[in-house]
């Protein structure tokens, strides 16, 4: 089964794609090796015959039959290394001198070149000749031995063969062990996703603590997984609190819509339960419309529509609108700009984010306390800072403030539903800012960066 998995594998086929092209190649290679080898060799006895042969006919041209029979008798007096074959005949290819007891029995007479087989010991000796018709109707045969030359061939041959064997054998072991790696990876992968689909999301995938590709995918894929993890956590704990924060304004409403249904209520009793609940209907509207505003935002649709806005006017409209609440509970709203440029993004979110950021300093910050709005208008990015005088928020649940539903207070008394900042959260994420959370000594510092460029 393992087996037919890994003959399966893209990697498999993969390897046997590159092991076919490679051993092409290295066919190429060793073909281009015994041409420029065992043909060389070749060439070089045709060129070496065909000096012989030359020489033999400038003797015979400066002296005549009886010069050329004597060059000839000379040399076979003194063999050389590689054997020789000489023969000088007449008109009717009878022997005059030589080597050879006869013409090679092929009719052969008008070719320049020939090849024979002459009985050698311990084998069959192969000849390649050259012929030449002289003056006064004789032929004369020059040629060599060539049996050496053949088993050099032979050699080279067997050599590249077992080469290109080794070549492919070693390709294909190395496809093999390339793809069992690879598969096990992939496997061990496939195993954790499995895990995690059935339900356990802690599990990750084991790395080997290298730097090489792989492991930069499996890192990839677990803070892949740690997001996900965080998310489902997210879900999870928002569900919760809306189960929570639900069901009390549910009850009730529930409990006065009961009520109304008591035909001896006077009528200004009826009035004023009907009035309260309709207000509890409105409130939990107005927190499902608050839930379906985060979610568009994250859902980055949004950002198709982003243009250049007038940060000025968006900061100068945000004041006069807070003044007056501020005035009223006794406040300080200070605000401290310089000349800003426009900003790339999507105003009506822009003015929400800072509305609701100025809302809640405004709301827990004391009477005759200070709210100071700073901005700084910077190169590549815009930092706007928002301090209160409030009592802040603690170190150890300020990454908690940005989740949905969470609230400071556990008896969740006050007013809100708890999305103020979740909200601001998703629209900042969607201009690809940040937000900061610091002390004020006393109350909270909130800085806002959004680049300019991104």
């Amino acid at each position: 089964m393992q087996t037919t998995k890994l003959f399966k594998s893209s990697t498999f086929r993969l390897a046997l794609m590159y092991m076919t092209l490679f051993s092409l190649s290295v066919l190429i290679l060793l073909g281009f090796i015994y041409w420029s080898t065992a043909g060389y060799m070749v060439r070089q006895t045709e060129a070496t015959i065909a000096t012989e042969l030359n020489e033999l006919t400038e003797r015979f041209d400066q002296s005549g039959l009886e010069g050329l029979t004597s060059t000839i008798s000379e040399r076979l007096s003194h063999p050389a290394k590689d054997k020789s074959f000489y023969l000088l005949t007449d008109s009717q290819f009878r022997p005059i001198i030589g080597n050879l007891k006869q013409w090679p029995e092929k009719d052969i007479a008008n070719k320049d070149w020939l090849s024979f087989q002459i009985a050698g010991e311990p084998h069959q000796h192969r000849a390649l000749a050259r012929i030449l018709p002289l003056q006064g109707r004789f032929y004369l045969l020059v040629g060599r031995d060539v049996y050496s030359l053949e088993k050099i061939q032979d050699l080279i041959r067997e050599a590249l063969f077992w080469g290109l064997m080794m070549t492919i054998v070693l390709a294909l072991t190395g496809g093999v062990m390339m793809s069992r790696t690879m598969m096990n990876k992939i496997e061990m992968i496939n195993d954790t996703c499995h895990r995690i689909m059935d339900g356990d999301l802690t599990q990750r995938i084991p790395s080997s603590g290298g730097d090489d590709d792989f492991d930069k995918l499996v890192g990839t894929l677990n803070r892949m997984l740690d997001q996900l993890e965080v998310l489902m956590q997210g879900v999870k704990q928002v569900t919760n609190n809306i189960a929570h924060d639900l069901r009390t304004p549910l009850s009730r409403l529930r409990r006065r819509l009961d009520m109304l249904r008591n035909n001896e209520l006077t009528s200004d009793r009826h009035e004023e339960l009907l009035d309260q609940a309709i207000n509890e209907a409105d409130g939990l509207l107005a927190t499902f419309k608050a839930l379906l505003r985060i979610s568009e935002v994250e859902s980055g649709s949004r950002r198709v529509g982003f243009k250049k806005v007038d940060i000025a006017a968006l900061l100068d409209d945000l004041i006069e609108l807070y003044e007056p609440l501020s005035e009223e509970k006794g406040q300080t709203l200070i605000a401290q700009r310089q000349q800003l440029r426009e900003l790339q993004g999507d105003r009506d979110l822009l003015f929400q984010a800072f509305a609701n950021i100025l809302d809640n300093a405004i709301k827990y910050t004391p009477k005759a306390g200070q709210i100071r709005l700073t901005v700084k208008d910077q190169p590549s990015q815009l930092q706007v800072s928002i301090e209160d005088t409030g009592p802040g928020i603690p170190v150890d649940v300020r990454d908690k403030v940005f989740e949905r539903f969470f609230r400071l207070e556990a008896s969740r008394s006050t007013s809100g539903n708890g999305l103020g900042l979740s909200l601001v959260a998703a629209i900042i994420n969607l201009h690809h800012g940040n937000i900061e959370l610091g002390d004020n000594c006393p109350g909270l510092n909130l800085t806002v960066t959004l680049p300019r460029v991104f």
